[in-house]
């Protein structure tokens, strides 16, 4: 579409709008009232405290005129309150109360925020209309509007037509590429721009790790700091977000190292609650659980978002009593706790084997919190209670539920019993999960299991069909290590790595130790019905155990091996990582998809509960 026809649609579009198209074309209402009234009152709204106290003031104002309608639409939208600033323009337009340009810049900015593409089109009709549009300004705020909403036509075709370009468009633009995951688009905008600042720079690291793309994104941050470009707390945020997701400790102690020398370089202050949390989530991500609470405890202050940063830690490792005793620490500071608060700390209790206190806890949301659990709540409560065998009452748990059961309560269940070996119940719990259409290949996996640790083949191979006719393909292991700051992945069986040779050859050494300490292979959970030597070599290059192998050739002797594996560590290497901890007098860190592992001296923090 080009810049005409864009005019023509939005130009058509005045008549539909409910914003009264014959109030533009009509007499504006005169303003009246004198010069120092209106700038008293403007001021006092620019000053209100609140939305609440801005409309007292607007409706005590007997002669509102635009420069006092502009005021309080510029109030709303400074206290957050964008749809009132929107409904405040409808009745300026309802009244036929006369706009100028100055109406309209904070007004685009709210509908931005609201990303209600139906208004925002109504208010560029308007400007348009009152022959505001060609404003350099103006234009610059709809391209921003218009790739909020996600329309990059449009916003590109304003953009095209702009002359001189600021930061403003050309992060605008970035921004609006990457919310449609089109890093491609956003990266040849990048390139075009002639002079990047912090912000241009920080557009592209968070644009990249929204859409997943951890290591790329931690590419631009480093680039962005190599070119002598400081860092916005927003591109720091994004980093420790990225260096979190891929387990890179050493990375995210660097960032937290300049976070310090930058803080230094200004006396008096101190870390804002954004960084601070992204700190926590990091090092506690990354198996630091130390570091994490060091971080934690120096906050000057906290908001609801850095106690349950803490509270996803203490889950993520088990730390049930840790979960707990945060819970009486929120209360005492004047925070309570919220559902996202619970989940992490039913989560904690599952992981810790602590039962009774889940129990207490979970009945605390309705009874003492006044909070209806959610089925994720739920899914907690029986994982909880199956993992640590009581399988009747978790199944009596899901029959007496108030609200109908999901693949995850269902899932939940499943996967007690596939750890406490319940076929027939297994079987009956998998049976009905399969009946939701939709779902990765979790539940067939562990159904498969089930069927694969009992030895019925048949079964396990009809699950298996199932996954093919539905088209459901199983997740591929991949584990990471992390070297000098670089992120080694490996899947399962991989020769892609340029220290292929050295690594394999590590792997059969592996191997022998492990066989003279008398290791068996558990082949329980090997999907294929195959003689137990093809099953020891299919469990032995599981993608951890190349991670771990890899690490004991890179790292320095005796420097902790951190690995973090996109799915559940199975029983075989949860066994064999023991051993080798032991062998190599190495701590050996396992972050899988539910928890973390600290092996060492061979023995595991999750006493073999997971």
């Amino acid at each position: 579409m080009r810049y005409g026809s864009l005019r023509s649609a939005v130009a058509g579009g005045i008549a539909r709008r409910s914003f009264s198209a014959q109030n533009l074309a009509g007499h504006p209402a005169p303003d009246r009232g004198g010069v120092g009234d209106d700038r008293r009152i403007a001021s006092e709204l620019l000053e209100s405290p609140d939305v609440a106290h801005a409309l007292a003031v607007f409706e005590r104002a007997k002669n509102r005129t635009t420069f006092l309608w502009n005021s309080m639409i510029h109030s709303c939208c400074r206290l957050s309150s964008p749809e009132l600033a929107v409904a405040f323009y409808g009745r300026m337009m309802k009244e036929g109360r006369r706009t100028n340009f100055f109406t309209y810049p904070s007004l685009i900015s709210a509908c931005s925020n609201l990303a209600t593409a139906c208004e925002g089109s109504q208010v560029h009709s308007h400007a348009m209309k009152m022959g505001f549009e060609s404003d350099r300004f103006l234009r610059s705020s709809l391209i921003h509007m218009y790739s909020s909403f996600g329309d990059m036509g449009s916003a590109r075709i304003l953009f095209d037509e702009l002359p001189l370009r600021n930061v403003v468009v050309w992060t605008a633009l970035i921004n609006g590429y990457a919310k449609q995951g089109d890093l491609e688009k956003a990266k040849q905008v990048f390139d075009r721009i002639p002079e990047r600042d912090s912000v241009i720079w920080s557009a592209m690291v968070s644009g990249h790790v929204q859409n997943g793309k951890f290591s790329e994104g931690l590419s631009f941050f480093q680039e962005m700091i190599s070119e002598g470009v400081e860092a916005t707390e927003g591109a720091m945020v994004s980093a420790l977000s990225a260096c979190a997701h891929l387990g890179a400790l050493q990375l995210g102690r660097w960032i937290h190292s300049y976070l310090e020398k930058k803080k230094n370089k200004k006396p008096g202050q101190s870390m804002g609650i954004n960084l601070g949390t992204a700190l926590v989530d990091m090092y506690a991500k990354c198996g630091a659980m130390a570091a994490a609470l060091d971080v934690f405890e120096a906050m000057p202050s906290r908001n609801d978002w850095t106690w349950n940063a803490m509270m996803g830690a203490f889950s993520l490792h088990g730390h049930g009593r840790g979960a707990a005793g945060l819970v009486g620490r929120m209360l005492k500071s004047g925070f309570s706790p919220d559902k996202v608060t619970f989940l992490g700390l039913l989560g904690a209790f599952s992981h810790g084997g602590m039962v009774e206190e889940g129990k207490e806890f979970f009945k605390s949301m309705s009874s003492f919190f006044s909070m209806e659990p959610s089925l994720e709540h739920y899914a907690c409560l029986v994982d909880l209670l199956a993992r640590a065998g009581c399988l009747q009452e978790a199944q009596q748990v899901v029959g007496d539920m108030p609200i109908e059961p999901d693949a995850g309560v269902w899932g939940a269940l499943l996967g007690g019993c596939r750890v406490h070996g319940d076929v027939g119940l297994g079987t009956a719990v998998g049976r009905r999960l399969l009946r939701f259409d939709q779902g990765g290949a979790g539940r067939y996996v562990l159904l498969s299991n089930i069927y694969a640790a009992a030895r019925r083949w048949e079964d396990a191979g009809r699950v298996r069909a199932l996954m093919a006719a539905r088209g459901v393909k199983p997740q591929a292991g991949i584990s990471s290590v992390e070297i000098d700051g670089v992120v080694h992945e490996f899947v399962s069986g991989d020769r892609g790595h340029p220290l292929v040779a050295e690594i394999y050859k590590k792997m059969e050494e592996m191997a022998e130790r492990l066989r003279g300490r008398g290791h068996c292979a558990a082949t329980g959970e090997a999907l294929l019905d195959l003689d137990e030597e093809d099953k020891e070599l299919q469990l032995a290059s599981h993608s951890e155990r190349l991670a771990i192998a890899f690490g004991l050739i890179a790292l320095p002797i005796g420097a902790p091996i951190r690995v973090v594996k996109n799915l559940r560590v199975c029983a075989d290497c949860h066994a064999v990582t023991k051993l080798l901890s032991e062998i190599y007098q190495r701590e050996i860190i396992v972050r899988d998809r539910k928890r973390f592992h600290h092996f060492k001296d061979g023995s595991c923090s999750c006493s073999d509960y997971w």
